[in-house]
């Protein structure tokens, strides 16, 4: 108790040793902070219970409530805005339709467009060995090692065509 006590600022007026241990239900020891951060002098308090309940409120407490709210009016109208996921589907459907109507970008004629591209073509002159894709997770042994090999001559033919084009444009240094 002494330890406690002489934790806090002196009050002249307050015997805090003594008061610690005559505290009862609902008074406390307080000190507040001053405006540069020190620490005022301790001072007995009462503390208010908190103002609630037991059991739901009522219709009219609760309508109450929400008027009383500093953000009533702001949520009560329902907004629907398009999600990403809807622009996106909505984005790949205008494609399907796009490729459907038979306009060269939409139909995968650029390799690593969003319509599959050479992978797809791939994918259909082996007879289906790469499937619908989708998802990873459905995926056999065979249909990831073809995908894999697919993506690694991809990778290393662009490359190629990179280098050779910027090599050609930078007028890069001659092999000898």
């Amino acid at each position: 108790m002494k330890a406690a006590a002489q934790t806090f600022r002196a009050n002249p007026k307050v015997n805090v040793e003594a008061v610690i241990t005559e505290l009862g239900v609902g008074e406390a020891l307080v000190s507040f902070l001053d405006e540069k951060g020190i620490p005022g002098i301790v001072e007995r308090a009462m503390v208010m219970p908190p103002h609630s309940q037991i059991g739901p409120i009522t219709p009219e407490q609760r309508a109450a409530i929400i008027k009383s709210s500093v953000v009533a009016g702001v949520y009560e109208t329902v907004v629907d805005r398009e999600s990403a996921y809807e622009r996106l589907k909505g984005k790949v459907a205008a494609s399907g339709a796009g490729a459907a109507a038979g306009t060269p970008a939409a139909s995968g004629g650029v390799a690593g467009s969003s319509g599959g591209g050479w992978l797809e073509s791939a994918g259909t002159a082996l007879g289906g060995v790469l499937g619908s894709g989708g998802s990873r997770r459905g995926d056999t042994v065979v249909q990831a090692m073809v995908k894999s090999a697919a993506r690694t001559m991809g990778s290393t033919v662009g490359r190629q065509i990179m280098r050779g084009v910027l090599g050609s444009l930078l007028g890069g240094s001659s092999r000898r």
